[in-house]
């Protein structure tokens, strides 16, 4: 984020900030239309179990979001993750991504669990120094498989 725009609030996502949302998912490598989005956000709303914020300088631009789900499995105890990060790129490095992470990670302490997690892509050298520094351990390496249905 540049000096003269410093950030003025991280808040709930909402219907109206689909236009937005949907541009960062493009910077993101998800290109998506903000009709898209409005339906997808309209979707995750409706479950309890997941939570979107946004940070917004103050010009009242938006200029990054995350997307939480709270994951309950046989294998572990429910936790958290992150399952989408993004900051504009004029604004990467100047600490929006920690707030936002900050904002998920209360999020999830207010829900009662006890772990938070993130899955990053292996080509996104930059995301993992970034959850390096934020205090996030390796946890495993593993491969995604996905068939369309």
């Amino acid at each position: 984020m540049n000096q003269t725009t410093p950030l003025a609030e991280i808040r709930a996502a909402a219907k109206n900030d689909a236009d937005a949302i949907a541009r960062l998912a493009g910077e993101l490598g998800y290109p998506s239309t903000p009709a898209q989005v409005r339906e997808r956000l309209a979707a995750v709303e409706r479950q309890s179990q997941h939570a979107t914020y946004i940070a917004v300088d103050q010009s009242g631009e938006i200029v990054g979001w995350i997307e939480l789900a709270e994951i309950h499995s046989l294998a572990h105890e429910p936790r958290a993750e992150i399952t989408g990060l993004v900051v504009d790129a004029a604004h990467r490095g100047a600490g929006v991504g920690r707030l936002l992470v900050q904002r998920g990670e209360a999020w999830a302490r207010e829900r009662g669990l006890s772990a938070i997690g993130v899955r990053s892509n292996v080509m996104r050298d930059r995301a993992h120094a970034f959850y390096l520094g934020l205090g996030y351990a390796v946890a495993k390496s593993q491969k995604v498989f996905r068939k369309a249905l």
